[in-house]
């Protein structure tokens, strides 16, 4: 479903068989589909849902399916400083909202002020960022509510220094990770005190496949598809490591990466 505005989402929510589960999806990244399809309707905010305005105080206000790197050029031009890491977020401003996206020691919940949302029943409401409970890519958003805008507020800032921070995190992005490969993004949350990377790397899991899944060489929290993978390959890759890395550390990696859909019947990461 794609909406032609918030108040068209609304009525076709509140218009729903309650019973009928809502997903909505920006660009896919952080998403695992698993191979039997996903039940119910997904939504999709299109490229009239993805502006981008600035008001005073240092605000940015971006609506749900702006992309991270749209706000932080956005905030760039009108000087307004700590938004830069969402420059290395490749995804939409309602995946960030949802799920506490960060990178380079700052979040979302950092920078958020209020979120505009379109509940399951079709209710928009306005919440402050307190109401969501924000923890470690977390947040308390029920199902199937829909982030349609996001208010930001970051500092007074120099457009070239932030310039030059948002051109240092595309660099070491380029440099650090497989952004050139088929990946859902960062696979797994780092554990209290410690790097997923690192703890996936010292169980000797890097380079490690599964039929055309494959742990990335560049680096490690990184799972591709080398080209006709199977959603089942990938989530089985992903267990196998969690398992390596559980043996060999006595750490449970928690998934980040979002795995939704139904596994086809006797699908399995083997054949």
């Amino acid at each position: 479903m794609r909406p032609a505005d918030v108040e068209d989402l609304a009525a076709f929510l509140a218009r729903l068989d309650p019973a009928v589960p809502v997903m909505p999806i920006g660009v896919g990244s952080n998403l695992i589909v698993r191979d039997g399809g996903v039940p119910g309707v997904v939504v999709r905010l299109p490229k009239s849902f993805a502006r981008v305005a600035i008001e005073p105080g240092n605000r940015v206000r971006a609506r749900g399916a702006a992309m991270g790197i749209s706000v932080a050029s956005a905030a760039r031009d009108a000087g307004i400083a700590g938004l830069e890491f969402l420059r290395g977020i490749p995804g939409t401003v309602g995946g960030a909202v949802r799920m506490n996206a960060g990178a380079y020691g700052r979040d979302a919940s950092d920078i958020l002020i209020e979120v505009r949302v379109v509940l399951r029943d079709g209710r928009i409401e306005t919440w402050p960022a307190a109401r969501l409970g924000y923890s470690y890519r977390h947040s308390d958003l029920p199902e199937g509510a829909v982030v349609v805008e996001a208010l930001f507020e970051g500092a007074p800032g120099d457009p070239e220094a932030i310039g030059a921070e948002m051109d240092r995190i595309a660099a070491e992005r380029e440099a650090s990770q497989p952004l050139r490969s088929r990946t859902g993004g960062s696979t797994f949350k780092n554990p209290p005190g410690g790097k997923a990377w690192a703890l996936i790397d010292a169980a000797g899991c890097r380079g490690l496949r599964r039929g055309d899944a494959q742990v990335s060489e560049k680096h490690t929290n990184f799972l591709l598809n080398l080209g006709a993978a199977r959603a089942a390959e990938i989530e089985a890759l992903g267990e196998e490591v969690r398992a390596r890395v559980l043996a060999h550390s006595g750490v449970e990696l928690e998934w980040e990466i979002q795995r939704v859909g139904n596994p086809l019947p006797h699908a399995g990461g083997e054949e």
